[in-house]
């Protein structure tokens, strides 16, 4: 009796499994995937903006160094 349970439930397990991937599969079809051309485009944007803002913190931290350097100057 206990077999018939457990063969039962893995049967369960991988019915779920398989229609698990079914559903996936069929949601993946109504995806609307990006053209080469607009994924080049999004990197670009991506690699420009990343390089702005690693201008502004350099720029922020240079500033916060020579201020810092600039008080203990009067300190010391």
């Amino acid at each position: 009796m206990a077999e018939v349970k457990k063969e039962n439930w893995f049967k369960r397990k991988i019915s779920g499994l398989g229609k698990w991937f079914r559903g996936m599969k069929s949601e993946l079809h109504k995806v609307v995937w990006p053209t080469w051309a607009q994924v080049w485009n999004n990197t670009l944007v991506v690699i420009v903006v990343s390089a702005i803002f690693a201008v502004i913190i350099g720029l922020i931290d240079w500033a916060a160094y020579e201020g810092i350097k600039a008080l203990l100057r009067l300190i010391g």
